[in-house]
């Protein structure tokens, strides 16, 4: 297993996949262990890195459960078969991982070889090798916490120096030319870092290349001034005098720029075979700029069947602002690596497949001798589609190929341009392709050809005739979105409001498009202030209509899509706009379209394809936030049973959760009358379904604010207490706003029982927060709504939820009667689960009045009960209170045999607070330190609350 830094942080499985570590804080939490690797880090260390402000009053459970978490993670990929185990040290965290397991000591091991060898040669490989590690900003995707930021800019301080190295070991080899491609792009990334600009002059110089390296320095003697008001340092002036006082040197072959090749005709952009007639050379990146001029030679004759073009046509621009994508441009140089090589990138609209294509090209300009061709085919256009016999009669001319030696036929055509690319060495780039027997008559036929196609679908047809391979382009992480708004806007305004800009990135989707386009109405309003479009573009009506400048925009990109999507998928398409969530499956998309499961599945795919969807496992795809508010903003009716169809299939598949969440325990609600029987997933187990609640939730809490929205109360409240396993099981995180929600609509609906456990569950939620008093105005009225409605099951979970918040502050005089009055309801009720529950409480309180007698019948009626399928948790704590019950009426052998089944069963089932209660317990049974116990048990009592 391995384990990146140098980039967004990751585990890796032995088999080359990515382990789903989770949210940002888990991979903080991960990112601070691996830092550290096989050294303690103490939970206050980790504090600090996960929350930059004030932590949560639970920061530790918090700190814990992603601990657990990402144990439970690395066990099940065969982390301790590799060498790797986190492993508790008092009061720290500790993660052992083999030698050079994470990349960040892969990459110093490299570094500090490079430094040591004396050939140079050694030093270039190790160097490119330790660089190649690098997949992004370091430690991307974690908290933006002070201990954090500070070890990526030490990693990025390292990883300039690995590149300053690397020039230098260039340099040492006589490659001025490779020295300067090196440095260039971090010069343009840290255009104040006067060593690496000056390490760059100095390359260009010697490389002959005066005049771009003359404009570098006065480039950064300005930026130096207006910026920070200084003069160039010493290293500066020092390459600059060197370059007025060293003769010119005619560049080395290797640093020549090839003569430009370049014509465009239409959308097509080649590369003439003669030079400019002025006869200078081209400086790259400055076309026109003179350098010193090539030693005249005679006028070679041209072969009739490839005559020189009369006037330089340049290739598109190098892209401006460009910033990240390095691991796509890595993926592209091993995509262009073999003979006839064919790559494709795709990714959905406004990704930066055409920046990204054009970026590359002008990287590798030196690598296609016989130039670069470029055509758009306009594949997603408002043109019409090109046709091949017109791209292939451009493509020729721009070969060089005179007008009047035209082929009259398309197969004529395509035999002069195979015939013609065959012996030559150049780049095809083959913009916005829509099919793949569109791009198949463009291929060249020389093997020393590359062709990169960029395409808004997969063009998976292409990978399998032609083996060309896919480089599929995703949006951009929020760093790398906030760099880009960054070389796009400024640093210093972008550093000014770095949350503004952190939280534009995410409303922007890490989409290039909009991003350049929220920083364009940045660039032209009158204030300049991120914080003021952020809350603009929050408002979902008008996000959309603020992405547009002039004539582009967001909604424009994506019609040019949909519109040559089939019937079905359009259909589908406009139908996703109703769903409430992000993350969908055939199941949820069949009840939005009122269709089979079968049909949702293919018109699913096929926005997959078109890159509307993004397809993240077996049935399972995400919609953009961008991409569904262009679905709602189309024109068109949708029938008014979509979002009831929505809730419906919502509920049903609560129901089936709620059944593997919590087995053996009856739904706390009955669907409302109407409700449509819906084709939901299946749930193998408990962890499947609190998994799917989890996964769903920001989905679920769409749907209640649409159903109220809509006057739908009976769906609202349902669509809240059906959330209850996992509300309990991670009742610390949040819950307060949605649960009141669930009362008011409950109240609208007029629904005294549905009131009752909306404030049973808001109740329990309430104390956990440590907000008793509030906690107490809700427990205190639930038990007679529910009794004022006839539900006993409902009044028992009130009464034993307000029992347990007295408990907890010690007013004990009224919870034993609450309890007992709890589990008899429970028991008219015929609920076995709620009765066990109950007489757990009841053992708990027992033991707390010191009445241990009666606290060992209790947790023994209640182990009877808990018997398979309820949760093996409830059978945990049952076994542990009569263990404990046990061992204080004397009976101290029988007391460990159920305290070791206890821990034997918590750990079965990774049931760590369970695990530590019942050790506390036993530790205490056998006279070793107990200063845990009572808060351990406290803490397992709480674990399996009837909030429910």
């Amino acid at each position: 297993m391995d384990f990146r830094l140098l980039g967004s942080v990751a585990a890796v499985a032995a088999d080359g996949r990515e382990l789903p570590v989770g949210s940002a804080k888990r991979r903080s939490l991960l990112a601070m262990l691996l830092l550290n690797p096989g050294a303690p880090v103490t939970v206050d260390r980790l504090t600090e890195t996960l929350w930059d402000e004030e932590p949560p009053r639970h920061s530790r459970t918090v700190i814990h459960n992603h601990v657990s978490g990402l144990r439970a993670l690395l066990a099940a990929h065969g982390a301790p078969d590799g060498g790797v185990e986190l492993v508790t040290d008092g009061g720290a965290y500790l993660l052992r991982v083999p030698d050079l397991a994470v990349d960040t000591d892969r990459f110093e091991r490299l570094l500090r070889s490079a430094r040591t060898t004396p050939d140079a040669a050694e030093a270039v490989t190790a160097l490119q090798e330790a660089l190649a590690l690098w997949r992004g900003p370091a430690l991307a995707g974690t908290a933006p916490s002070v201990p954090l930021q500070c070890a990526a800019h030490a990693l990025e301080e390292l990883r300039l120096a690995a590149v300053e190295e690397l020039a230098r070991a260039h340099g040492r080899l006589g490659d001025h030319g490779a020295a300067a491609g090196v440095l260039s792009t971090e010069a343009t990334m840290n255009p104040l870092r006067e060593p690496l600009v000056a390490a760059l002059v100095l390359a260009l110089g010697r490389a002959g290349r005066r005049s771009e390296a003359l404009d570098w320095f006065h480039r950064t003697r300005r930026a130096l001034a207006e910026e920070l008001g200084i003069d160039p340092g010493p290293d500066l002036v020092e390459a600059y005098d060197f370059l007025l006082h060293t003769p010119a040197a005619p560049p080395r072959r290797s640093d020549r720029v090839p003569p430009p090749r370049v014509a465009t005709v239409g959308g097509l952009s080649s590369v003439p075979d003669s030079h400019p007639a002025s006869g200078a050379a081209l400086a790259p990146g400055a076309a026109g700029a003179p350098v010193a001029p090539p030693t005249p030679v005679p006028p070679t004759p041209v072969p009739p069947a490839r005559p020189p073009r009369t006037a330089p046509w340049p290739f598109p621009r190098r892209p401006r602002g460009f910033s990240g994508r390095e691991d796509e441009l890595a993926a592209l140089d091993r995509a262009a690596a073999g003979p006839g090589a064919i790559a494709v990138v795709t990714g959905g609209a406004g990704i930066g497949k055409t920046t990204l294509a054009l970026y590359w090209a002008h990287r590798r300009q030196d690598d296609f001798p016989d130039g670069r061709l470029f055509v758009d085919l306009c594949g997603h256009s408002p043109l019409p589609e090109r046709s091949t016999p017109a791209v292939l009669r451009e493509l020729l001319l721009g070969l060089g190929l005179p007008a009047e030696q035209m082929p009259a036929t398309p197969e004529a055509l395509a035999a002069r341009y195979r015939e013609l690319t065959a012996d030559r060495r150049m780049l095809i780039v083959l913009d916005n392709a829509r099919r793949s027997d569109q791009v198949r008559p463009l291929l060249p036929d020389g093997e020393d050809c590359v062709t990169l196609v960029t395409s808004r679908d997969r063009l998976g047809g292409l990978v399998a005739s032609d083996a060309a391979r896919p480089v599929p382009l995703a949006e951009l992480s929020p760093p790398q979105a906030v760099t880009l708004l960054a070389a796009t806007l400024g640093a210093d305004l972008v550093a000014a409001e770095p949350e503004a800009a952190a939280r534009l990135a995410c409303l922007c989707d890490g989409l290039p498009l909009a991003l350049r386009l929220a920083a364009a109405r940045v660039a032209t309003g009158p204030a300049r202030d991120l914080a003021l479009l952020v809350d603009e573009l929050a408002d979902e009506q008008s996000r959309l209509d603020l992405l547009e400048i002039e004539d582009t925009s967001v909604a424009a990109t994506l019609a040019l899509t949909v519109q040559h999507l089939s019937e079905p998928a359009r259909r589908m398409f406009h139908r996703l706009g109703a769903h409430t969530g992000t993350t969908l499956d055939s199941r949820t998309a069949a009840a939005l379209a009122d269709c089979r499961p079968a049909e949702a599945a293919t018109a699913l795919g096929q926005l997959a394809t078109a890159h509307l969807l993004v397809e993240i496992g077996r049935d399972a795809y995400t919609l953009h936030d961008l991409v569904r508010l262009y679905a709602r903003s189309l024109p068109g009716d949708i029938d008014d049973q979509v979002l009831p169809r929505l809730l419906d299939h919502l509920l049903n598949t609560l129901v089936a959760a709620c059944d593997a969440a919590e087995p053996g325990s009856e739904p706390c609600c009955a669907l409302p009358p109407g409700t449509r029987p819906a084709d939901v997933r299946p749930f193998p187990d408990r962890a499947s379904a609190l998994a799917w609640y989890a996964a769903e939730r920001d989905t679920l809490r769409g749907a209640v604010d649409a159903a109220v929205a809509a006057g739908l109360h009976d769906r609202a409240w349902r669509l809240v207490l059906l959330q209850w396993p996992l509300i309990v099981w991670q009742v610390r995180d949040g819950w307060v706003p949605l649960l009141e929600h669930g009362l008011a609509a409950a109240e609208a609906d007029h629904d005294p029982a549905a009131q009752s456990r909306a404030r049973a569950l808001l109740g329990w939620v309430l104390l956990e927060e440590g907000r008793h008093e509030q906690a107490l105005v809700h427990l205190e009225r639930a038990p007679d709504l529910a009794a004022r409605a006839g539900d006993g099951a409902a009044q028992a979970v009130a009464l034993m939820n307000l029992a347990v918040a007295l408990g907890r502050y010690g007013r004990n005089a009224r919870v034993r009667g609450l309890l007992v009055r709890a589990l008899s309801l429970a028991e008219r009720a015929d609920r076995a689960d709620l009765a066990a529950l109950a007489r757990q409480h009841l053992a708990h309180a027992c033991l707390a009045d010191g009445a241990p007698e009666e606290a060992a019948h209790h947790a023994a009626r209640g182990l009877a009960l808990a018997e398979p399928p309820f949760p093996a948790a409830r059978r945990v704590l049952l076994q542990t209170l009569y263990g404990r019950a046990l061992a204080a009426t004397g009976h101290p052998e029988e007391a460990a045999r159920h305290l070791d089944a206890a821990v034997r069963t918590a750990r079965a089932h990774q049931y760590e607070e369970g695990e530590a209660g019942a050790l506390a317990a036993l530790a205490a049974l056998q006279g070793l330190p107990t200063a845990t116990a009572t808060a351990s048990a406290g803490a397992t009592a709480s674990a399996s609350a009837p909030g429910r």
